[in-house]
This record gives structure tokens, sequence and C-alpha cells, in this order.
């Protein structure tokens, strides 16, 4: 049996390195060295008694001596070989750290970008606008969201982008949507103010939150700005991205762009605006409605003064147009749009959508309207109460043609004060104004201009009515009693052909408001406005046709596709030549000889009616010629009382002042009808005064004036008797009652 050969355990308490066989492994020759190998402390070889072991020790410490020996030239290379661990350690940190920000910042952004509304990602239609012009194309207005149509930049003036640029962003055309450089500028400018005195959002972030986010200060919606901006950028050109930013941001007072923010705050176009008005629109910006000309004109100039100082800074202006700029006087704009045209605008917004429907493009409405009449109308009306010293505040004028086209409208003294339409929406008693309508009614009842009927006391129920001056006349024909505005007539008249009768004629005629059936409405107690009134007149003047008030006549798109245009159907005929005749003879008496002198214009052939409501709170006067009807009226919104003005004093002087320029170089058209009032054929006999009166069949009281009016002067004179059937009260002297107020003489109880 072979002697067992004994069994040699390893031993790991050798120098490390050194093998059995005395082979050694450096550090240089591992497969991966590492700082722990570096660092770690070598032990020294272990005595041998054996000269064995002490050559093996010998031979391994001359071998491990030889390393060591070697170390003292090596040691550098070793620090080196650790500085390059070291620098390729935390290259490779920070590769792993962009990469895993970039994952992270991409996560954000696709969060926040899957958050967004899908119609963020398609620029939405800006808000349609829709000008309104005269007759002749003269802009009245333009209406809509915006209060403006869209202009491109070519379209405006050169220094309405420069000087947003160099307020807003100046790095506009350099920046890729977002400007890191200019957060950092405007970081360090609010941190050493103390406080936020400069953005560091770009006109396209300005432009993706004004089209697509809401104003509100948080992080998502600052990062989706961000997102859309740079989505904008790779999507539009930059001056596509300023034209929409130019035509979408407000300028404040209702003012979207700059096309509306030029018509607002200096009532022209956009392409006309000069240096210092464009730097006024760019300040606008920080704050549109503080800064707003029509609020605060000082802090707009001083504001605008900023916005110039920057376009010097950058070479858009020389020295000279900044100096010319700033010694401008500052801006004043009304508080709100200007002139009369826009109470006609607002009514055009109002019927556009009955016309069209919903407005989903440009479009331009051309009107009815001539602004030489509008204006001729503002001014009438505003001087008319300026300078009136009877409590006058506010007024109205309504003038239409034969057909019914509005051709001046002012809905009050002042737009930029108040835009209640007291034209078209106010509705108040027309007073006497009405009176015709029972006129017509009796005329279409067998009754004449020449009837004899007495003006005294009249009793219809519980109703008493009285004249003005609470006198009478006594016999009077029905022509006079128009042209003295006499109220018991009036209401002897409709008790004979009934409250009915004339409700249906005043409809007939134009009138569209509710009438109450009630004797009264004789004296005009029924509320209608005054648009209606006027288009009511309009068959006496036109020859008996219907004359519906319109103010559109066509809407095209702005490449001039029509979208709407009225009809020339001829309109139905509501009186016969024979009623319109007579009527025109007895109006024609009211303006020349009768309540409504004031309004007579030389050379012309006019009529018309005066109106005066209890108490003077409400005055009119309606008044036509062959080729324009127009109705005015002046009162109080609160209803106060007016110091005795009536129909014939200041709205029959309005009247003939607006009518005098309006018909200035036009020929004189007669009225339509040939109606002479009949003259007088019994004989006249001596009343003992100095006077004349009838002899035959009207009851006489001789020493008493017939007419009652002047004392035996300018005596009228009858020759008819009232129609069959109509009975002749007897004649009452004239004299005064004291009935108590004024409002139980006219409505009695």
């Amino acid at each position: 049996m072979a002697a067992r050969r004994e069994r040699i355990e390893p031993s790991f308490e050798r120098d490390e390195g050194v093998s059995e066989a005395g082979l050694s492994i450096s550090p240089d020759d591992r497969a991966v060295p590492t700082a722990a190998n570096d660092r770690k402390k070598r032990k020294p070889a272990a005595k041998s008694t054996s000269g064995k072991a002490t050559a093996k020790s010998g031979g391994g410490s001359g071998r491990g001596g030889a390393r060591r020996g070697g170390g003292s030239g090596d040691g550098g290379g070793n620090g080196r070989r650790r500085r390059r661990s070291f620098l390729g350690h935390v290259v490779r940190l920070g590769i792993a750290g962009t990469l895993w920000g970039g994952l992270a910042v991409a996560a954000v952004v696709g969060y926040f970008a899957v958050k967004l509304p899908q119609e963020a990602w398609e620029i939405p239609a800006r808000p349609p606008n829709v000008k309104i012009v005269s007759v002749n194309g003269e802009l009245l207005a333009n209406r809509g969201l915006t209060g403006g149509k869209e202009v491109s930049l070519d379209e405006m003036s050169p220094y309405i982008p420069e000087a947003v640029i160099a307020i807003e962003d100046r790095r506009f055309y350099d920046h890729f949507g977002v400007d890191p450089l200019g957060i950092v500028r405007a970081f360090v400018e609010n941190w050493q103010a103390g406080s936020t005195v400069q953005g560091g959002s770009t006109l396209t972030q300005q432009l993706a939150k004004n089209i697509f986010l809401n104003p509100e200060q948080t992080i998502q919606r600052k990062i989706q700005e961000a997102i859309l901006s740079v989505w904008l950028e790779h999507k539009f050109t930059k001056d596509q991205i300023l034209d929409m930013y130019l035509n979408r941001v407000y300028f404040g007072s209702g003012a979207t762009g700059v096309e509306a923010a030029a018509r607002r705050y200096f009532g022209k176009s956009a392409s006309e605006v000069t240096l210092s008005e464009a730097a006024t629109l760019a300040g606008l910006l920080k704050a549109p409605s503080r800064l707003s000309p029509a609020r605060d004109p000082k802090a707009a100039k001083e504001r605008s003064e900023v916005v110039l100082s920057a376009m010097l800074d950058e070479g858009k202006i020389n020295r000279q147009e900044y100096d010319d700029a700033v010694a401008e006087k500052p801006v004043k704009a009304k508080s709100y749009w200007d002139g009369a045209q826009h109470y006609a605008a607002d009514l055009v917004m109002r019927d556009i959508k009955k016309l069209i429907g919903d407005v989903k493009q440009d479009v331009i409405v051309e009107t009815t309207i001539e602004m030489p009449l509008e204006r001729i109308a503002e001014k009438t009306i505003r001087q008319t109460i300026d300078s009136s010293k009877q409590n006058v505040t506010q007024g109205a004028l309504v003038a239409i043609d034969g057909t019914g086209a509005i051709r001046a409208l002012v809905g009050g003294r002042d737009y930029a004060e108040s835009q209640f339409n007291r034209a078209v929406d106010a509705k108040r008693q027309p007073g006497s104004t009405f009176k015709p309508f029972v006129y017509e009614t009796a005329l279409e009842h067998g009754w004449r201009p020449e009837s004899i009927i007495v003006d005294g006391p009249v009793q219809i129920g519980k109703w008493k009515p009285s004249n003005y001056e609470n006198t009478y006349r006594g016999p009077v024909m029905v022509a006079d009693a128009l042209r003295f505005s006499l109220n018991t007539v009036a209401a002897k008249l409709i008790d004979n052909v009934g409250t009915q009768a004339v409700i249906d004629t005043a409809h007939r005629l134009g009138i569209k408001s509710d009438i109450v059936d009630n004797p009264s409405i004789a004296l005009g107690t029924s509320e209608v406005s005054l648009l209606e009134l006027t288009g009511a007149f309009a068959p006496f003047a036109n020859g008996g046709y219907e004359a519906t008030p319109h103010l559109v006549n066509r809407i095209t798109t702005e490449d001039g596709k029509v979208v709407w245009e009225r009809g020339a159907e001829v309109p139905p005929k509501v009186l016969s030549e024979d009623m319109v005749g007579m009527m025109n003879a007895m109006l024609r008496r009211v303006v020349n000889s009768g309540t409504g002198r004031k309004a007579a214009i030389e050379g012309f052939d006019a009529a018309g009616k005066t109106g005066t409501t209890q108490d003077f709170k409400d005055a009119w006067f309606m008044g036509y010629t062959a080729e324009l009807v127009t109705g005015v009226w002046f009162g109080n919104d609160n209803g106060a009382k007016m110091k005795r003005v009536t129909g014939g004093s200041l709205p029959a002087a309005a009247w003939h002042e607006f009518m005098s320029a309006a018909l200035d170089g036009t020929p004189n058209v007669p009225l339509p009808g040939n109606y002479t009032i009949g003259e007088p054929d019994a004989p006249l006999m001596a009343d003992g005064n100095g006077g004349e009166y009838y002899d035959g069949e009207l009851p006489r009281d001789d020493g008493v004036p017939i007419d009652g009016s002047d004392g035996g002067q300018n005596r009228v004179i009858y020759d008819r008797a009232p129609p069959p059937g109509v009975v002749v009260q007897e004649r009452v002297s004239p004299r005064r009652e004291n009935n108590g107020s004024l409002f139980r003489r006219i409505f009695g109880g």
C-alpha cells in the first residue's frame, strides 16, 4: 500500500499575491482594480526556522522588495490612475443624471401636454368682426367681441409692432418661443428692484396664454404655456405669430386688437397711428384697464414715454423722433365710444342675428344712415339741451325717408355718457302727437276738415278732458281743432268713431306697441317709442304707403359675397289718396299757423303735429316734408318735469334747425294730395263789435266772437255743417273754469 501523502492545506496568511510556487500577481494584473485593493495594507512575511522557509521567505522578500522598490517610481502612476478613476466615475454619474433628468423632464412635459385640452393644438378662429358702414360706405362702428377687424402687419402703422417688441420682447426674433436670457434678465431686474418690474414671458408665450389658457398663475399653466409656445414657433413664422398677437391682445376699454384700439382711443385706423399713439398702445399691454387713456391719460402718457425710451435704446427711432413724441400732449379718450352713430350700430347688432343668424366670419353691414344727417342731428339735440334753461337733460331724434329707411338716429344727448337708446327703447306718452290717428279715423268715418264741431266741456264716463289753456272756442272746424290741438274735440271725435277704430288706424299706419282701449288715448295716454311714432307719420308723407323703419340694406363678407339683402317689394297702401290729401291739408296748417309755427321752413311744404304730456314731462314734434319724416323728443330720464317745455317750443325749434340743414340745397317737393280746405260761402253779418258771424245754420249769440279766441280779431270762418247725425252742441262763451289739478282736468275724477 502506498504511503499516504500528507495533505497540505491552503493558507491565507501569506503575502497577498504570492503563490506556493513563488508566483505573484500584482494589482495591475487584476481584471478590475478597485480602490479597496489600492488601499489594502500588506502584512509582513512570517519568520521561519527552516532554511527552506527562510529561503522562500528570502526569495519572496526579494521579489516583493523588488516590487516595493519599484513602487517609489510607480506611485505617481497609481495617483493618476486614482484620479482618472474618480473623473470617470463623475462622468458616468453625470451622464446617468442627464439621462434620468431628461427622462424626468420629458415625463413632466408629456404629463402636462396630455392634460392640455385637445383644442389647444389648433389655432381657434378669431372672433368675427361686424363692420357697420353708412349708406355711402363711411364707417359707423366695428362690433363683435373684438371691436375691430383683423389687420395684417403691412396694413398697420410700422410703429405699432416696433413699439410692442421694444417694450415687451426685445429678443422676439432670436428666441425659440421661450427666452432663457429674458427670464434671467427679468429675475435680476426684479431682484434688484425688490418687486416685480419686468416679466420674462415672450410675445409667443403671451399669445399662447391668450389663445389657449386661462390667466391663473400656476406651475402647470406656465409649463403648458412654454409647451404651446415652442409648438407655435415650430408651426408659424415670427411675423405670423406677431400678426396673431397684435390682432388678439386686449388693449382695454372693450378693444381687442390694434384696429379696435386705434378706433377706440384715437378715432382712426391702425394704419394712421402715429409714433406717440403707437407707444401709448404698446404701453397699455402692461395694465390695459389701469393705463387706459379713457381712465388715466396722465398714467398712459408716462407709460408711453417708457416705451419710447425703449425704442430709442433699440435704435428703432432717433433722438429727434423721441423728443417730438414725448412733447405731444396726453390723449384724453372718451370713457366709451363717442358719437350718436353708435346708437344705430347697437341697433344693427340687435337685428343682425334675425337676419343672418350667428355671425361666423367678418361681415360688412351696409346701413341706411347718412352720416352728414347723423352729425347734424346729434349737434342739434346736444346744442338744444345745452342751451336750454328749462330743466331738460335728454333728447332724441329719428329721421326716415318715405320707404322707412332710417337716415339719422340719435338716442340721447351723449352716447359716451349713456348708451340707452331713447329713440327706440324708451316708451312714453306721445301726448297730442297721437291725435292725427284720431282725425284720420274720423275722416274715414265721414268727417271732413271743414266739418263743424263745438269746442266745449265734454264728459265721457268719468273722464272730463279740458284744453291746454282751459278755454273753449265754441263751434270750430275740424281742421282748426287739429291746428290748435283742442283736447275736447279729439275726445268728442274718438267718442263718435269708437276707440277700437282709432287703435286699428294707429296699428295700420305703423304703431307696434299695445294701445289701451280707453277714450283717453285720443290725448296720447298709451306709451309708444319715438321710432314707431315717426314711422307711423310716414304714410302722410309718401302718399299713403306703409313705411316700416329699417336700418340694414345689405350684409356682405369682407370679399364682397352677399349674405343678406333687403328686398325691393312695394309696401302695401294703408291710406287712400283722399285721406292723405285731407290730412296733409290739416297738418300743414299746424306748421304754418298753428301750434307748430316754430317748425316752419321758408320755401318748403311741411306739415306736422306738436305734443305735450301732463306736467311737461314729455315734449314732442312730429313733422315731415315729401322727402323726410323726422320726430323729436325732449324730456328727462327720471320723469322730472321740464319748465313749461311744450311740443311747439324746443322740439319744434330743433326740428326746424335739423330739417333746414338737411334740406339745404334740395328742391321743394309739394306734399302728396291736392286738397284745399274750403272757404265760407254763406253771407257774413256784422256782430256789433267789429267782427263777423255766420247767418244761417249755426246758432249765434250776437256780440260774442264765434271762435272766442281773440275778441274778434283774426276770425276763423266756417262754411260747412257737420255730417249727418252729428249734433252741434250749444256754443259756449269763452271762459276759464277751475276744475282742480291738471290731472283732474285732463283725466277727470
